[in-house]
């Protein structure tokens, strides 16, 4: 294999591109544009942000203890930008984007009601790592758009919402469906059957 060798860097990619909303009450509230973040344990649910401590939002976070992630997509791609390059020390986020600031059910920090997903954290410990520290949250509750349930299998069909991510700069859409989870397992026991029973399968 022909592989470049380059040094230590960040390169686990496509990532979130999520917009993050904090503040305790209105004159506070501000949009931060985070992509590290993920989900770090099922039970219980927790994940986390890592922000810059100089980011305006930063000290907001820290001194509320808590956030919403708010998942993006196509429709959401131009503010989700903007509000990564802009500070709220200079702008006021929701009016100069036209996003709509809805209260949360568990935390003080507003939701972003045109994010299909958006979910609630309460920071349970802060990790100084370097040039980004880690808060590490609890999600206390998750709010879903009801336009992309599908009520007649009861699935939440996320794939189809049109969810951005962000590759080296560049943000992506997302929704190509490839497989499911566990389909690998899945194929290689039915062709196990197949072979037992003496049945062909195009499955």
């Amino acid at each position: 294999m022909d592989k470049l060798l380059w040094k230590p860097g960040t390169m686990i990619y496509p990532l979130p591109a999520v917009m993050v909303s904090c503040g305790s009450e209105p004159s506070q509230y501000n949009i931060i544009t985070i992509s590290w973040t993920g989900t770090i344990c099922t039970e219980p649910a927790m994940c986390y942000i890592s922000v810059r401590p100089e980011r305006h939002s930063y000290g907001i976070i820290r001194q509320s203890g808590c956030y919403v992630i708010n998942l993006t997509n196509t429709s959401l791609a131009e503010a989700t930008d903007w509000c990564g390059v802009r500070s709220g020390r200079d702008y006021d986020k929701f009016r100069e984007t036209g996003l709509t600031a809805v209260p949360a059910s568990m935390v003080k920090a507003p939701m972003i009601a045109e994010s299909p997903v958006n979910i609630e954290c309460i920071v349970k410990d802060v990790v100084e790592l370097g040039s980004h520290h880690m808060f590490i949250s609890d999600v206390v509750a998750v709010h879903a758009d009801k336009k992309y349930l599908d009520n007649k299998t009861g699935l939440f069909k996320l794939a189809g919402s049109g969810l951005i991510s962000y590759i080296h700069g560049r943000y992506c859409e997302t929704g190509k469906i490839t497989g499911r989870f566990g389909y690998s397992v899945e194929r290689k026991s039915k062709r196990k059957t197949n072979r037992q029973t003496g049945k062909t399968s195009r499955t």
